[in-house]
Order: structure tokens, then C-alpha cells, then sequence
């Protein structure tokens, strides 16, 4: 969210960031209600003042002109009934409008309408060339009895997974192997509830650009969330932090649910794209300054990049377009891990600034050493996510006979063993 003065004195680079970003949006009507309300509100606050002005003379009035004043005051507090419904519906419709108004991009972002307009930045290791013929995750899978998707879809649907065995410890080594690496690195670690009411999907910006992809839960009026920044933003919503806390690294466990809404036909084989997965999210909430908010930026994309080089994958980084990195974003960058199957890379972090956008909205501030108030700069990227991550192991990691090699860094929750 950005604040109405904004919008108002940068209406124009507002309006640009509108049509980079893609989005539908009228900025015109909105401007339009803004005047309306500031308008409506005066004319309000004029006949409030008006009544209040005679409860002051009531009392030193004649009894004769009490009854005339009595009557200018219920007459003055229907219309103020009258008024006030009227603005309710502007109130809600300029709402909704402000919830849907985007971030202003980084200067240097590509400019684009969607994914094909981003860009790679680098890549890091080769990838590897295979003498036998490749085999994709679910082969490997099937042919090590390390996972039960044909039963699971019985019993949960289609893009669900079930792991067994190596494969099942290997997930949770991974999750253990990234909690540890973060809180050496100064995060909390945290483990946070994948239910959450719609005003916190609201406080990150989920909604309303988003619903169709979140599972509801209407008789517990509660959503199930795709990440657990839902609930690490809003741990401190509405609170006033003094600025001595920041900044606040979190690394947040959660499992993770997402309908794919708008993915049909998109990765349905094994586990590149599935409903329910487990996440560990790398959070930040820090002062607001666009200097420290790049610096925690590079901070968290270089976390990204060094597990994936203790994975022994190869990778590259995206510069992502306006058009594909979300209303909210300042910048973002994806990385994308090679999947030997595909002969391509596919995506497995995301790492995004958001300067104030989501504290507006989540009302979260810190109180300078000197000044008023601030909103604070919150920021995140995946840390690991799971079973997305299993594809690019299972597959670079493979051997000619089936078996698959663990990461070096992984070892040791196997008892030094060279092979799952």
C-alpha cells in the first residue's frame, strides 16, 4: 500500500508503475473518490461542529429558544446519519482501490508485461553431462520405492505426494541442514501455523490480488497460507517497535498450502508443483532505508545461493520483470535450479524487497531515535522448500545404475553415507 499524500504528489509515476506492474486499475476513478471523501468528511466535520456549537448555547438559552435548538439538532443529526451512510461505500470502494495500488519498481528492473521479459544475471556451476540416459525424479523414486504417488492421489488428489523411507529422511535433513545453517547466521528460528485470518493475508498484500489461490476454511472464517511470511508479517501488525529490535531476522517454518489456481496443465508429474509442501522462509524486518534494505537483500539472495552450493546444484539468478515480480515488490530476484530432465532450469527461491508496502498495510512501525514514527522495511526469500528441491538433487545427483549421491553437507543424518 502506498499512503494517499504519495499517491496524490506522484500521481504520474504512480500511474507508470500501474502499467509496468500490469495491473488493472483505474487510477483516475480512485484520485476521483480521494476528493470526493476529503469533501464529504469536511462537510461532515462542518455539521458536527455546527451541532456542538448548540449544546454550547443550550444551556444559557430561554426555555422558548431550547425547544427551536433542540429541534436544529435532531435535524442536523439525521442529516449527519444521511451523510455518513452516504460516505461509507466511498470509504469502502477507495479502500479497496488502495489495496490494490502497487510498489514503485526498482529503476533498474526489466520492464515487462510477464516472465518472458526477465532476465538472468548469472549462472553459477556447470551442468552436469551424463554419459546414460536420464533418469526424471519419478523414475528414481519409483525404481528406490522412495515415494507412493499412484495410492496418495486415492486418498488426497492429484498433486499430492506421499515420500517413503531415504527419501522421507532425506526432506527432513534438508529442513534440519537449513535451520541450522540460518541460525548460525543470526535468524530466530520459528515455526509458524499455515491457518491464518484474512486481514493477515490482507497485511501482506495475498489479498485481494490473490485469493483464488488460497485454500479457505469459511466455518473457521481462516485461510490456508502459501508461505509463512503471512504470519511473520503479522506478528507485528499494529505494533509500535522501538528501533533498537530491528533488525529482525526470522527463519520461519511452516507447511505450506497453495490451490495452483491459475497453473492447469503446468508440472503435474511428481513433485515440482504440488498442493502441500514444507517451507523454511528467510524474513527481515528492518529500519526504513532503501540503503539497508538492499544490503539485507543481497544478504538473503547470497543465504539462497550458498545452500544451493552446498547442494552441488547448479544455478542461475533472475532479474525479475515488473510485470512478473507481484503489486508489492520492490525488486526481485528468483533462482532457478537445473532440472537435467527438462534440460532446463526451474525455479526453487525468491527473494523480494518490499520497502513499507506490506507494514502499511499491516500497520507496522518503529520509533526512531529522533522523529516521528516510521514504517519499517520487511523483506524475505525462500531458505528451502520441499519437495520442489528433492527434483534437482534426486536428478544431478543420480548414477548410471539408479542410485542417487548425497550432498556432502548432508551426510552426516545418514551416517556418512555416499548414497541415498
Amino acid at each position: 500500500m502506498l499512503s494517499l499524500n504519495f499517491i496524490r504528489s506522484h500521481a504520474e509515476l504512480v500511474r507508470q508503475a500501474i502499467a509496468k506492474k500490469n495491473i488493472s486499475l483505474d487510477l483516475d476513478r480512485l484520485l476521483k473518490l480521494d476528493v470526493e471523501l476529503r469533501n464529504s468528511r469536511a462537510k461532515l466535520e462542518a455539521m458536527r461542529q455546527e451541532r456542538n456549537q448548540l449544546s454550547d448555547t443550550f444551556a444559557k438559552s430561554s426555555l422558548e429558544e431550547r425547544v427551536a435548538l433542540s429541534q436544529q439538532s435532531k435535524d442536523i443529526g439525521a442529516m449527519i446519519k444521511v451523510h455518513e451512510a452516504e460516505i461509507s461505500p466511498i470509504e469502502h470502494e477507495l479502500k479497496n482501490l488502495l489495496l490494490r495500488i502497487p510498489s514503485i519498481p526498482w529503476n533498474k528492473a526489466p520492464v515487462g508485461p510477464d516472465e518472458a521479459a526477465n532476465i538472468v544475471i548469472r549462472q553459477v556451476g556447470e551442468p552436469r553431462h551424463f554419459d546414460f540416459e536420464v533418469r526424471d525424479h519419478v523414475d528414481l523414486m519409483e525404481m528406490n520405492d522412495w515415494a507412493d504417488l499412484s495410492r496418495i492421489v486415492k486418498v488426497a488428489g492429484p498433486r499430492t505426494y506421499c515420500l517413503k523411507g531415504r527419501l522421507a529422511l532425506l526432506e527432513q535433513a534438508l529442513l534440519l541442514y537449513t535451520a541450522r545453517r540460518l541460525t548460525d547466521l543470526g535468524f530466530t528460528y520459528i515455526s509458524v501455523p499455515a491457518m491464518a485470518r484474512e486481514q493477515a493475508f490482507v497485511g501482506t498484500g495475498h489479498f485481494p490480488m490473490a485469493c483464488e489461490d488460497a485454500y479457505e476454511l469459511p466455518k473457521d472464517n481462516l485461510f490456508l497460507a502459501g508461505t509463512a511470511e503471512i504470519a511473520l508479517t503479522n506478528l507485528h501488525s499494529n505494533e509500535l517497535l522501538d528501533e533498537s529490535c530491528l533488525p529482525m531476522l526470522y527463519a520461519g517454518f511452516s507447511s505450506c498450502f497453495r490451490r495452483e489456481a491459475g497453473s492447469a496443465g503446468r508440472d503435474v508429474r511428481g513433485l515440482l508443483r504440488v498442493h502441500q509442501f514444507f517451507k523454511i522462509e528467510q524474513y527481515v524486518i528492518c529500519r526504513s532505508d532503501s540503503a539497508e534494505s538492499a544490503y539485507w537483500h543481497d544478504h538473503l539472495l547470497n543465504i539462497a545461493e550458498s545452500i544451493l552450493t552446498d547442494l552441488e546444484l547448479p544455478y542461475q539468478v533472475i532479474e525479475a520483470s515488473t510485470g512478473d515480480m507481484g503489486a508489492g515488490k520492490f525488486r526481485m530476484n528468483d533462482i532457478e535450479t537445473w532440472i537435467p530432465s527438462l534440460k532446463k532450469y526451474r525455479e526453487t527461491h525468491s527473494c523480494s524487497t518490499l520497502h513499507d508496502w506490506q507494514a502499511r498495510r499491516a500497520n507496522i512501525r518503529y520509533r526512531p531515535k529522533e522523529g516521528g514514527p516510521l514504517f519499517v522495511h520487511t523483506l524475505n526469500n525462500t531458505a528451502i522448500a520441499s519437495p520442489r528441491i528433492l527434483v534437482p538433487i534426486l536428478e544431478n545427483h543420480q548414477t548410471t545404475d539408479g542410485k542417487v549421491r548425497i550432498p556432502s553437507c548432508l551426510r552426516i543424518y545418514f551416517g556418512n553415507d555416499e548414497f541415498l
